[in-house]
């Protein structure tokens, strides 16, 4: 039965790969894990959350169920088609996060906002959305959630009483005709634009943060009445959960074009972090690759005898499986020795054409034909390479002796 071949430094087994590379590919390989149960983690968070079908505890399932109950008919609505294709007279638009819309979405949307004689309620609305949706009112900086008085005059901030409300806050521009409440240092988180006089326009309803419509918080204070009042004014609510998915989303990408679309998904923090890991390459790369001049010879602290000096680099080669090498380096050396004894310059004592000839014809007629062993092929195993240094040294002291 044939032995597996065995490696070299330069040509290694798959073996002796693996063994090099497996630390680093167990690295890579939890990270992957890692980053995979996170993403998953945290898309299903985001699933979760304020969706009218869902019990955990972000999810608004609760909320639901108490509004079929009071005869309100709930409609899930995943894109703008099926959100502006549900509204209609009687109709309340539940809006959750109207900030992930593209500016043609916003559009769309505000147009049957304007031609609806129904709620709209935005939640969390922000910079990205008021401009369209709710044109008269800017936002401020977000604000903590937490226990919050009505502090007006709206008639379902008066009858829920103190609720969890933060987030957004709002401000309307002077002449607006608006209901403040639940102020958060002097501007409210929830904010009620009536229709006009004629009952037509958007009935629009800003509300800051999305608390109260969570499972785990609607049996707290006055958030369930709140919440019931807000979305149950109508007998038929659709909720709307925009989504990435939309199809309508496109519209603002040109065809051909999705470079921005995909940049646009990711989070401008991973851009930074990548840009700042980028630049520390680039510094670790020029810190470990820079010369402070020419290379210096300095004396060693302690002499060292050359059988230990050759013990210790033996050692290194065997470890390394470096037989190609060892056995150049024996080579070499003894060619070199070689060349002088024979006649031939010591630039010319690696050349086969001038050193072979000088050798063949100072041996005796039966000396083996010296090639293999000063300019062959590296050894096997570590038995060949101890019988080529062996071989090597007997072949040298034949011409010194001869």
């Amino acid at each position: 039965m044939s032995r597996p071949a065995a490696g070299t430094s330069t040509a290694p087994t798959a073996r002796q790969v693996w063994t090099r590379v497996r630390g680093a590919v167990l690295v890579l390989a939890l990270v992957l894990i890692g980053g995979l149960a996170l993403a998953t983690v945290r898309s299903t968070d985001a699933h979760a959350s304020l969706d009218p079908r869902s019990a955990d505890p972000h999810g608004s399932l609760a909320v639901a169920e108490l509004l079929r109950a009071r005869g309100v008919t709930v409609t899930v609505a995943t894109t703008l088609d099926e959100a502006i294709a549900s509204t209609a007279t009687g109709t309340t638009l539940l809006v959750t996060t109207p900030d992930l819309l593209t500016d043609s979405q916003q559009s769309t949307l505000h147009t049957a906002m304007e031609n609806s004689t129904g709620r709209t309620v935005l939640i969390g609305a922000g910079r990205a959305s008021l401009a369209t949706l709710a044109p008269g009112v800017t936002s401020a900086p977000s604000t903590p959630v937490r226990e919050r008085t009505p502090d007006c005059t709206l008639p379902a901030a008066t009858r829920a009483g103190s609720v969890d409300l933060g987030g957004e806050r709002y401000e309307p521009s002077p002449g607006t005709t608006a209901s403040a409440c639940y102020h958060a240092d002097g501007l409210p988180t929830l904010l009620h634009l009536p229709a006009d006089d004629t009952g037509r326009g958007p009935d629009t309803v800003l509300l800051g943060s999305p608390d109260i419509l969570y499972n785990s918080r609607l049996d707290q204070r006055g958030n369930a009445s709140l919440a019931l009042q807000l979305l149950g004014s109508q007998p038929h609510l659709v909720w709307y959960l925009p989504s990435l998915s939309d199809a309508s989303a496109t519209a603002d990408t040109p065809a051909g074009d999705t470079t921005g679309n995909f940049l646009s998904l990711i989070p401008s923090g991973w851009l930074w972090g990548t840009l700042q890991l980028a630049l520390a390459a680039l510094l670790a790369a020029l810190w470990r690759g820079r010369r402070l001049g020419p290379l210096v010879t300095e004396r060693l602290p302690v002499a060292l005898r050359a059988s230990e000096a050759t013990e210790g680099r033996a050692r290194l080669y065997r470890k390394a499986n470096a037989r190609d090498r060892a056995a150049s380096v024996l080579r070499t050396a003894t060619r070199s020795r070689l060349a002088p004894l024979l006649g031939v310059a010591v630039q010319d004592a690696h050349a086969p054409d001038r050193l072979l000839p000088a050798l063949s014809a100072r041996l005796p007629e039966t000396t083996a034909d010296p090639k293999d062993l000063l300019f062959g092929p590296a050894p096997a195993d570590d038995a060949t390479l101890i019988r080529l240094a062996d071989q090597l040294d007997a072949l040298e002291r034949e011409v010194r002796t001869s």
